[in-house]
């Protein structure tokens, strides 16, 4: 069977690339972001009430990953990307129909150029991700107390993130020229260590692209200093 959907919206994220996006919503509080909601569905009246809610369920394609095809048993990165398991028993984003289903916090309506968008936080989407559906999230029923959690066992242990004066010197001058708090952005990011199990232990720089800014720093056992950040191009 066939069945034809349409995006509803699209995602205007913190987040310009993969690498560097939490493995699930809610690590990263800093992480801000939109959805724009395209024709037909840009009508307010579609949204009474949904400011009662703190968060919401967003359900989206993971776009990037539809080229790549997907895969039965895949490698996830809770067991060191050694493993194979099933893709079922995976939240990997190579799925017969590259479905993802997220819940970010949701801080209202906002009208802007004639465009209607929610402002959203805590994502793990990247930008220019399609929307196909929204639903408030509901407590007594979509939190489940005696859920186990197979193999994912989450870790409160966090990575110490340190700064150079440059790099500290520019995530204020972009405060204070953007209104966005890019400092508390990487190092939430970074706490988490977004990089392959296969590259953890070695010494080595990394940069990823959060906005319109280009970061780099450097991983070494215990600790990550931020080189610099700097505009992109």
């Amino acid at each position: 069977m066939e069945y034809r959907i349409q995006a509803i919206g699209r995602i205007h994220s913190c987040y310009r690339e993969k690498f560097g996006i939490p493995r699930q919503p809610g690590l990263v509080k800093s992480a801000k972001g939109a959805v724009e909601l395209l024709p037909l569905c840009d009508r307010e009246e579609m949204f009474r009430e949904l400011d009662t809610f703190s968060h919401i369920w967003l359900q989206f394609l993971f776009h990037e990953a539809v080229a790549d095809g997907w895969r039965p048993t895949v490698r996830p990165p809770w067991l060191g990307g050694q493993k194979r398991v099933g893709l079922y028993a995976s939240r990997s984003p190579h799925r017969p129909n590259f479905l993802g289903l997220s819940v970010v916090r949701y801080h209202g309506l906002r009208k802007e150029k004639g465009k209607l968008f929610l402002d959203i936080s805590e994502l793990d989407l990247l930008d220019g991700t399609p929307v196909f559906d929204i639903k408030p999230y509901v407590p007594y029923s979509d939190s489940i107390r005696e859920a186990s959690s197979g193999f994912v066992q989450f870790s409160e242990k966090k990575i110490v993130v340190r700064f150079t004066p440059e790099a500290e010197a520019s995530c204020l001058q972009y405060l204070q020229q953007t209104g966005r708090e890019l400092k508390p952005l990487i190092q939430e990011i970074l706490g988490q260590d977004p990089r392959p199990a296969s590259q953890r232990g070695r010494k080595r720089e990394y940069g990823m692209l959060l906005w319109d800014r280009n970061v780099r720093w450097l991983a070494e056992e215990s600790s990550f200093t931020v080189l610099s950040v700097r505009e992109c191009g």
